[in-house]
């Protein structure tokens, strides 16, 4: 057997030669990482990659004591909140559209909106890189924005010990224990555990309890095992409605925001005749209701201050899950290799949200002024300005078993001046879900006894006693789905020389999905198991150019394919064409200071396409006269697009100043039965941020104090809904400032980090017409302690 000195020289070791780790190890240049295998599977320095990707380090995230993936994101350019947030897990977009999530490749939970969704530690995680745009065939079932990988810890052949705790506002504190060693010559382990507890901003509280555990044996020179196993319990508090705008519809009032009277809301007068009437206020109820306004009512969320909608009725979101994985690596010969991962990942939640909670104020709807219950609550005579109706809570128990299987087949060649190699890539994904929500209301949605009592005044709210259960709860939903996907694919990086790399990738790969409704209050009735499935190609092509040793350019073009409807129902029609993706990115990258500074510019037109809509001429009655069977029932030329532009820049000079910015603007639109919306709802047009420190050595003091100053920026963001009465709402720009200071001396390091200096009031989410307030000024306080 080789000595084991080999297996961990890069210069005798084979593993070390044909690129085993090539989604989780990095050339570095002082702290920036300036090689990635994410775009490509195959470790390439980011100056020869055809393709737009950013990497942001664990270095980066340590210094900001950022605990989450969704914090991270203010490093990254193009990637920001989903618009139309539930507050449910991790809702990001990349480019304005969809995102996939994986841990070194493989599968790490969907995006499932309003259902469940987890949140994302990074507790385990050493980087975080996002791959903008279709990924053709590497990682399975797709998103039309890109992916977002994140690259997990791993044993380390050197005996090291890590301890650190954190304490902050809200009765927050944490945790965490990070051990790796050899066992053998052959063997070594990594163990991180976490656990951390916040009542948070708001009530916002969350808890978190978390293993990580990891195996890496070499069998030989040839072959390398890693098995890694997850367990994760998290309860995180649901806001789906935030601070929410007050329904005023300006449409219907002739009269400018702010200066609006009592006279000026007028009672139904029947005008179209109809025989129905809204509401009657007394002119002293309609001068109450003018002087509740204020002038942002009806545009923008109302502020409660730290007072929030979250009821006690309400359930944290317990999430729980269970992932292992198994991969395997193998050197056939010198320019062949094979990369095997089996994953099993099991993701149960449960919890109860507010899913509604209206202040109705004004609004002439379809002819009909202040008509029940879109009207303000009247209750014996007496009017409640600030009354939230229609409530809704609703409970939903979910469940997710998936096992994913990938085989890389790498072969690297020469011919002449061009260096090559081939990937071939194959792969199955299969995704059992179950879903049942069920759903309690106020007395304008239920007739039972039992109903929810309005909330008379959203800034000081009465809520319901007892439980959820107390309120005669309705199912309404109530079904088992299933998602296989299977693809293969081949792609080939070439290095034509110093100056030229491309990348050529093609990839076929096929969906297939059943559906059951298991039967609910409306529909009581179990449905026969409909199914649908649908396959095709995709590709990519990527060309980058090194111009000199500091600047290259590069060019892509891909398409790729995603499965419709990965939580809705199927109708049982095959072949129904899957939405597409394609990206366009033109780019620039460019190093200076002696490769201390990495930078890159994108220019990308990013769109999911082939999105189905209802033809309006269709006629599905075979006794009307005009019924036509050859009339297709749906379209599919709808698309989601993004156009921009994203800069990214890092510096690390001379272990002294480190600097992190990156700036994004882009044009967020949908293309709906050949009309152009608005900007996407959500998705700001613009949004920076900026990360820099510098060690300073104070006189007195034996080691350097890093400090740090941080400034994010976002645009205003439209949280405008026409079916609600609100046309022109939006959730306002912010800037907030961060700062930090930290520090080491010897295997002790102090951190501190100061959030929100100047104590901005904004919203870092929109939600469906509402807004998240992001915490106030905050401090946290860590302590680590490492050793051998």
């Amino acid at each position: 057997m080789t000595p084991v000195a080999s297996l961990v020289n890069p210069e005798n070791n084979i593993l070390a030669n044909s690129h085993f780790e090539r989604i989780s190890v990095y050339g570095r240049h002082n702290q920036l990482i300036l090689e990635s295998g994410t775009a490509t599977k195959s470790n390439m320095s980011l100056l020869e990659t055809p393709a737009a990707i950013v990497v942001v380090d664990k270095l980066l995230l340590d210094e900001q004591a950022i605990s989450t993936l969704q914090e991270s994101i203010r490093n990254i350019s193009g990637v920001t909140q989903a618009g139309n947030n539930y507050g449910i897990g991790d809702n990001l977009v990349i480019r304005g559209l969809g995102a996939n999530y994986t841990f070194d490749g493989m599968y790490a939970g969907a995006s499932l909106g309003n259902s469940y969704n987890p949140t994302r530690s990074l507790t385990n995680i050493e980087s975080v890189e996002v791959l903008k745009g279709p990924a053709t065939g590497l990682y399975g079932m797709g998103a039309a924005g890109g992916v977002i990988n994140l690259i997990e810890k791993k044993p380390k052949d050197k005996e090291s010990y890590e301890i650190k705790a954190s304490a902050g506002q809200w009765d927050t504190h944490a945790l965490m224990f990070d051990a790796t060693a050899p066992i053998t010559d052959q063997t070594a382990y990594r163990l991180v555990t976490n656990y951390e507890s916040s009542d948070g901003y708001r009530g916002l509280s969350s808890e978190r309890s978390e293993v990580y555990a990891s195996l890496r044996h070499y069998l030989n020179e040839s072959n390398e095992f890693i098995f890694s196993g997850a367990y994760i319990d998290d309860e995180i508090q649901v806001d789906s409605i935030g601070h929410p705008v007050r329904i005023l519809n300006l449409d219907s009032i002739d009269a400018a925001p702010g200066s609006i009277v009592g006279q000026d809301l007028v009672n139904d007068s029947d005008a179209d005749g109809d025989g129905i009437f809204g509401i009657a206020l007394t002119p002293e109820q309609r001068q109450q209701l003018a002087d509740s306004l204020v002038s942002t009512d009806g545009l923008q969320p109302y502020d409660l201050g730290e007072q929030g909608l979250i009821s006690p009725l309400s359930k944290p979101n317990e999430g729980k899950e269970i992932r292992f994985k198994l991969q395997h690596k193998t050197a056939i010969n010198d320019d062949l290799s094979l990369h095997q991962q089996l994953l099993y990942r099991d993701y149960s939640s449960d919890f109860i949200r507010q899913t509604g909670a209206y202040n109705y104020v004004y609004w002439n709807r379809n002819g009909e002024i202040n008509a029940d219950p879109r009207a303000p609550l009247v209750i014996d005579y007496v009017l409640y300005p600030y009354a939230a109706r229609r409530q809704e809570y609703r409970r939903s128990e979910s469940n997710e078993k998936t096992w994913q299987y990938f085989a890389d087949l790498t072969h690297t060649w020469s011919w002449g001046a061009i260096d090559g190699e081939q990937l071939l890539t194959v792969n199955y994904e299969n995704r059992d879900m179950s879903l049942k929500s069920w759903s309690i209301y106020d007395a304008d949605g239920t007739s039972s006894e039992n109903a929810l009592p309005y909330i008379l005044d959203i800034r000081n709210p009465n809520w319901g006693s007892g439980s959820f259960e107390d309120y005669d709860p309705v199912l309404k939903s109530n079904y088992d789905k299933s998602v296989s996907a299977w693809g293969i694919s081949l792609q080939e990086v070439l290095y034509f020389d110093d100056m030229l790399t491309g990348r050529f990738g093609v990839a076929y790969s096929g969906t297939e999905q059943t559906y059951q409704h298991k039967g609910t209050a409306r529909t009581p009735q179990k449905s026969q198991e409909a199914d649908t499935d649908d396959a095709g190609a995709t590709f990519n092509l990527g060309l980058n150019y090194r111009l000199n040793d500091q600047v290259a350019t590069f060019v892509n073009y891909s398409k790729g394919r995603m499965t419709y409807s990965i939580l809705g129902s199927v109708d049982g029609e095959t072949d129904r064409p899957d939405s597409e993706s394609t990206s366009f990115d033109l780019g620039i990258r460019f190093t200076a200071l002696d490769e201390d500074l990495l930078a890159s510019l994108v220019w990308f037109d990013t769109k999911r396409t082939n999105l189905r809509y209802a033809n309006p001429e269709y006629n599905d009655n075979p006794e009307d006269v005009e019924y036509n069977i050859s009339v297709p029932q749906y379209f599919y030329d709808d698309n989601d697009t993004t156009k921009g532009v994203e800069f990214d820049l890092n510096l690390a000079l001379n272990e002294l100043w480190s600097m992190n910015l990156n700036a994004t603007y882009q044009d967020a639109y949908s293309i709906r039965a050949n009309e152009r919306s608005e900007q996407t709802k959500g998705v700001p047009k613009k949004f920076a941020s900026l990360w820099t420190s510098y060690q300073y050595e104070f006189s007195a003091l034996p080691a350097p104090v890093k400090l740090s100053l941080g400034v994010t920026y976002e645009d205003e963001r439209t949280i405008n809904s026409t079916a609600f009465g609100l046309p022109n709402s939006v959730v306002d720009s912010y800037v907030v400032w961060d700062a930090a200071a930290s520090y080491q001396l010897e295997q002790w390091d102090i951190q501190l980090n100061l959030r929100n200096l100047t104590d901005t009031t904004y919203y870092n989410k929109a939600l469906f017409i509402g807004g998240l307030p992001g915490d106030s000024r905050n401090v946290k306080l860590s302590v680590s302690y490492s050793f051998d």
